[in-house]
């Protein structure tokens, strides 16, 4: 049993990660047979691993038709946008905390970086600065579930590594007011954005089947 539950975590992070960098496409499905080829290992683990990200939303279950990467509909992902909004104006407003741990600073050197995962990094890093836990696994969460999503629609939004860049600039100067107002553009482009960021998801998505 043992074995099995470190497989599973190991899985689990594997995959996680994979879903974090866009390695699989929002609709796509994940075959638990072709992971266990992959880390080579039996299907159990694999699935316990698929699993515990159905609990966490990061992967959603369809019955008969297997395990897939979410497609949000519309108001789904308008409300997941909203939702990490408010997340992070709420953690500029409690600010960070004295007891916080000093992290690294994001350095953004050119528009050829992974903007991906360097959204990812600087939302985590804002929510963390709070030392409130809660708040962190709440933005942890809502960051993992856009991850695939701010992957498959980057070429629908222009000057993003101007608009990450300003983000950043803001943090490391501790100027919370323009932070809120920057994150608050940042996430009202992607909400008038969300019909045909759903439009292209779904195509694409079309394709994978």
């Amino acid at each position: 049993m043992d074995e099995i539950h470190s497989k599973s975590v190991f899985v689990y992070g594997q995959v996680k990660c994979a879903l974090r960098s866009g390695r699989y496409a929002p609709g796509q499905r994940i075959d638990p047979a072709t992971l266990a080829a992959e880390f080579h290992t039996s299907p159990t683990p694999v699935r316990f691993a698929l699993y515990r990200l159905v609990g966490e939303a990061l992967i959603v279950d369809h019955a008969r038709d297997g395990l897939h990467v979410p497609l949000l509909n519309e108001v789904t992902l308008r409300d997941l946008y909203d939702w990490m909004e408010r997340l992070l104006l709420m953690a500029c407003d409690i600010g960070t905390a004295p007891a916080a741990r000093k992290t690294e600073l994001l350095e953004l050197a050119s528009a050829d970086e992974d903007l991906v995962k360097l959204t990812w990094q600087l939302f985590d890093t804002i929510a963390r600065a709070t030392a409130h836990w809660s708040l962190h696994h709440a933005v942890k969460q809502a960051n993992d579930r856009l991850a695939p999503i701010r992957g498959a629609a980057q070429g629908l939004l222009e000057h993003r590594f101007e608009e990450l860049s300003k983000l950043n600039r803001h943090w490391q100067a501790h100027d919370m007011p323009a932070l809120k107002s920057a994150l608050r553009d940042y996430h009202e482009r992607r909400k008038q954005l969300v019909p045909c960021i759903v439009a292209l998801l779904s195509e694409r998505s079309e394709h994978l089947h």
